[in-house]
């Protein structure tokens, strides 16, 4: 059996990719800051752990009590929350430092908790779940933006790192999903005329950390219904 983590796994799309890393067998280990990330473990069999991935506990937390339960970690699903939004010279210095630990900092706290366990065992998987921005900047999202490419080149480096011992990095951009409404002229801007939806996003996840997809590292993967034309 393959033992996964997956964080911000209360509700959402988090709590999509653990529905679906579990029905594809894995035993899931959760965090969030919710409580309903407790009672998602209890539905899949699995451990919740409260807290951040902002907090460097937490994270220690979570990894611990995974290999205490099981002894080992294949896949890693690194999903955040988001960053606050507002104008790109007004924000200020707090919501830039809260948009790097969000988002590049537990990144690189959960590769140096977890790397070495999988270097140990020869191999597993990190996904990402970044944003479109990360390719096509939004002025009306610029700490996104901004840390979402640092996240991209974070995930080509680790993936550089990880490959002589098995393991492998990836990421996936989602668009527009259900997890939150879309106006209409964001639906005008999608080929498919609609938004995604967190079941297919999960797959999508479930499937880069899958054996399936043995021979793909360092990848950031649009999952967008082709809103992103330009890369």
């Amino acid at each position: 059996m393959k033992v996964a983590i997956v964080t911000a796994a209360s509700k959402g799309i988090g709590a999509a990719i653990a529905r679906e890393l579990h029905a594809r067998g894995h035993a899931v280990a959760l965090l969030a800051r919710g409580a309903e990330v407790g009672a998602l473990a209890g539905e899949l069999g699995g451990l919740a752990v409260t807290g951040s991935v902002t907090d460097l506990g937490a994270l220690e937390r979570l990894v611990g009590e995974t290999l205490q339960r099981w002894q080992r970690i294949d896949v890693v699903v690194n999903n955040t929350g988001h960053p606050a939004k507002g104008g790109l010279l007004e924000l200020g210095d707090a919501a830039w430092r809260e948009g790097y630990e969000l988002i590049v900092e537990s990144a690189l706290r959960l590769a140096r908790l977890v790397t070495p366990v999988m270097e140990k065992q020869r191999g597993g998987a990190f996904v990402h779940v970044s944003s479109y921005s990360a390719v096509e900047p939004d002025l009306s999202r610029p700490v996104s933006s901004i840390f979402r490419a640092a996240l991209t080149a974070w995930v080509k480096l680790h993936a550089q790192h990880g490959a002589p011992h098995g393991i492998r990095v990836n990421a996936v951009l989602p668009g527009f999903v259900d997890s939150y409404p879309v106006d209409d002229a964001t639906l005008r801007k999608i080929p498919f005329g609609r938004i995604g939806s967190v079941a297919e996003l999960a797959r999508t996840v479930a499937a880069l950390a899958s054996d399936e997809m043995s021979y793909v590292t360092g990848q950031c993967l649009l999952v967008d219904g082709g809103m992103i034309r330009g890369t």
